[in-house]
């Protein structure tokens, strides 16, 4: 070793830099897990009860009618109820709930590919379209009247119109919304999303439609996959097909809705530069892998992985929003963000009837 120059041999200035360069790596790096790892530990313990309670739910009543993502804020905030963590769990609590969940978000755009939709046909891709900003302007004014302040109008807007909780917990970023306002919404909005999911079956009988148009109805005002297939089965093969392609198609519309409120949200004294910025990082992941499966460039063979991951980081969210949700703040949000979330749900369905009805094939 003595033949190597000595800036190679950790001698001298340059190997001292050399040296010195990769113990503080190595330093920030375990001060970055050690801080973060006692809350990531107690999401993921709470992540493994939530999937655990679904799965007994499953076994006893023959469905879960409420998602490990419910079940894991559910327990979070039961949590929360008689213990606030302390300075060792807040780090990774908000790690789970931010740079996480974004990363979920990111890989959700991975789930479809663009042809899939469009070779559905313009016309239904139009309709879904509409719905959803129907949903969106209805749910604004809904809002505006019963007096619910602007960020919470839009997250229940963003759930109702688009796809529950990944919806919501994608906005909040971009308007600047409170954790307590976040859990708020997501509790009311999947109340409601669940009752949908038990009257579903009992309204698309009524209607004089094809089972592909029940379970579009299903696809079109239901928020969880899971949920609009359990919602369209009893309609048959060709229901769920409908029913499941028509939530994508919403899906689809989770990135332009979010940078368009990021845009308006930044505001018109920043420029357009400003507002490039503005836009969150991971909705441009979202965007860029929706393309890559469209474009064929993600192997099949990791997008079901993909899928995977994102459920999970999701999951580990929800435990980390419950764990910083004040049940009292919650409570507080009283009628007008109750007013918000029914009549919303209310104009959705009325619409989506309107339109399965009056679409071909209906």
């Amino acid at each position: 070793m003595r033949w190597l120059p000595p800036s190679l041999r950790g001698e001298g200035k340059g190997g001292d830099m050399m040296l010195y360069s990769g113990v503080s790596w190595r330093r920030r790096a375990s001060r970055f897990l050690a801080c973060r790892m006692p809350g990531v530990l107690l999401c993921l313990a709470i992540s493994g009860l939530a999937s655990l309670l679904a799965w007994a739910e499953g076994s006893l009543l023959g469905k879960a009618w409420l998602e490990p993502m419910n079940l894991a804020l559910l327990v979070g905030v039961c949590i929360r109820t008689v213990y606030e963590p302390g300075r060792l769990w807040v780090p990774g609590i908000r790690y789970c709930s931010r740079t996480l969940l974004n990363i979920a978000i990111a890989c959700l755009g991975a789930s479809f590919s663009i042809g899939a939709v469009l070779s559905a046909g313009p016309w239904l891709l139009a309709g879904v379209a509409g719905i959803v900003a129907f949903s969106l302007a209805f749910t604004c004014c809904v809002g505006r009247v019963a007096g619910l302040p602007v960020s919470q109008t839009l997250l229940v807007a963003c759930g109702n119109s688009i796809c529950g909780n990944s919806a919501i917990m994608a906005a909040a970023p971009v308007i600047h919304a409170r954790d307590e306002d976040v859990g708020a919404t997501i509790a009311f909005t999947a109340a409601g999303g669940l009752v949908i999911v038990l009257g579903l079956p009992l309204l698309a009988p009524v209607l004089n439609v094809s089972d592909a148009a029940r379970g579009a109805l299903a696809g079109l005002t239901v928020y969880a996959v899971p949920q609009v297939i359990a919602a369209s089965s009893p309609f048959g093969l060709a229901a769920v097909h409908m029913g499941t392609l028509v939530k994508l198609m919403r899906v689809l519309m989770l990135g332009p809705v979010c940078v368009v409120l990021s845009w308006l949200s930044s505001g018109f004294d920043g420029g357009p530069r400003r507002r490039t910025r503005l836009v969150p990082w991971y909705i441009t992941g979202f965007l860029i892998m929706m393309a890559g499966r469209s474009f064929d460039m993600i192997p099949h063979g990791i997008v079901a992985p993909l899928n995977v991951a994102a459920t999970v980081l999701t999951i580990l969210a929800m435990a980390a929003l419950g764990l910083s949700i004040d049940l009292r703040s919650v409570m507080r949000a009283g009628q007008p963000l109750i007013l918000t979330v029914a009549l919303s749900l209310c104009g959705l369905v009325g619409a989506s009837v309107i339109l399965v009805r009056v679409m071909p094939g209906g």
